[in-house]
């Protein structure tokens, strides 16, 4: 492999020269360096080739890539090739991670590691989530940006921890190591990491595609949100080492889901697993019900596993079912006492909650201050999770009088006290009262 020198000038395939400023970082294919280019810092991934099966048919897939265009700007997608080394050695340039997203590794970790200038030493940093909500914008953003790619007719092929940036602020997602992404059916020696290959590519049935994705995207979600491997339990660690055979037996012929209700072997360990029964005894049922599916039956039939349409709408709904209490509390709904079928209690300080009830949803959004619905919730047409439609707001000039603002950009008709129907325009509000009828065009809310 050719190793780039600070100062040395890459050319690109198009024109123009990139210099090497830096190095990055260093992983199995290759090393990413830090480079200028027209006046910007880019990242350049530089390929060790001899570790490719097909250099060239390699390369030609990232051109057609870089053609295609990015699904969306949910990836860190190649922008540039260059031109190949005497050697055979190239690479690509892409953009930079911005300074705001950290790794998956370093959230997963709960930290990362900085160099002290003075001392040289490294130093933990905390990294965490600033509240639950940003975590589950986080697990849609994932689910979202693999729906994009698989609607585009491609598949990542390794899909694991090493994948993602994340905003722990906002839970904004950047799917980096782009490279390996190809047509669906289409593979070049990929075969995936450890811990996050669909069992039939562990067992050499089968070659990465969009199925697989499926298996390998269950088990980000499932670290994220339980931070434990979905298969490690009891039976796992019994092997001290886990050797290839090891590995070949506990994620591939008799792989066995920690939870899988038919089968107990492979339980959680306390003080091993600690997390993950922690949290598993957090989420609603229907979260762990998907996840039951897809790591028992999805473990040997690709068409029972979870697609990521399906992820992204319980997720939606998981976020719609936070409740943040003025005491401090923030959980799901399926940890706060039910005092009946429209009203949440706090179990720490017993304040109540009221619920808004939507025409196209059979779950009930909890009412507190900071509430948020969003647009795919109010328009069955829409895929935007991001962009708020309402929020519960208090008065600025009544303290204790809420009320819904709206965040849209239509107008609402709603059934006020009088029990008449006004319009409510975007920047408006609407008073908070038992009877409350939003309409929103096809979709309707009350309380």
């Amino acid at each position: 492999m050719t190793e780039l020198s600070i100062g040395q000038e890459v050319e690109l395939e198009y024109g123009g020269k990139a210099t090497v400023a830096g190095v990055i970082g260093s992983g199995g294919q290759g090393t990413v360096y830090l480079v200028d280019y027209n006046g910007m810092k880019w990242a350049l991934k530089w390929y060790d080739i001899s570790k490719m099966k097909d250099p060239a048919a390699f390369k030609n897939n990232i051109k057609k890539n870089i053609s295609d265009g990015a699904p969306s700007n949910k990836f860190l997608w190649p922008r540039y090739l260059t031109k190949d080394m005497p050697d055979g050695t190239f690479g690509y340039l892409m953009e930079l991670k911005p300074e705001s997203f950290d790794s998956f590794v370093d959230i997963l970790n709960t930290y990362r590691l900085r160099v002290d200038p003075l001392t040289g030493r490294a130093v933990k940093e905390p990294v965490r989530f600033t509240d639950l909500k940003a975590m589950v914008t986080a697990v849609i953003n994932i689910a979202n940006a693999f729906r994009q790619l698989h609607r585009a007719g491609k598949s990542y092929q390794d899909l694991n921890d090493g994948g993602f940036f994340i905003n722990v602020d906002t839970g904004a997602v950047l799917v980096c190591d782009c490279d390996n992404i190809a047509p669906d059916g289409a593979n070049f020696g990929i075969g995936g990491k450890p811990g996050y290959m669909a069992p039939e590519i562990v067992r050499g049935l089968a070659k990465p595609d969009v199925q697989t994705d499926k298996y390998s995207l269950a088990v980000v979600l499932f670290k994220l949100l339980f931070r434990g491997d979905p298969m490690e339990g009891e039976k796992v660690i019994k092997d001290v080492c886990l050797t290839e055979a090891a590995e070949l037996k506990h994620y591939g012929a008799e792989a066995v889901f920690v939870y899988d209700p038919d089968n107990t072997t492979n339980r959680p360990v306390r003080g091993i697993h600690d997390n993950v029964i922690k949290f598993w005894r957090m989420y609603p049922d229907y979260i762990k019900d998907a996840f039951i599916q897809s790591f028992t039956a999805g473990l040997t039939d690709p068409n029972k596993r979870i697609i990521e349409n399906e992820w992204q709408k319980l997720f939606v709904r998981l976020r719609t079912e936070i409740i943040s209490c003025t005491c401090g509390r923030t959980n799901f709904t399926s940890m706060f006492e039910k005092q009946d079928s429209t009203t949440y209690r706090c179990p720490k300080c017993g304040m109540t909650f009221a619920t808004l009830e939507f025409s196209n949803r059979d779950y009930r959004m909890p009412l507190y201050i900071g509430s948020k619905f969003y647009e795919c919730e109010i328009d069955d047409n829409s895929d935007d999770f991001i962009s708020v439609a309402g929020e519960l707001v208090e008065n600025k000039l009544k303290p204790g009088v809420l009320g819904i603002r709206n965040c849209s950009e239509r107008s609402w008709n709603v059934k006020m006290p009088d029990g008449k129907y006004y319009d409510v325009l975007p920047g408006k509000g609407c008073p908070i009262w038992q009877g409350l009828e939003i309409d929103f065009g096809g979709v309707t809310a009350k309380i």
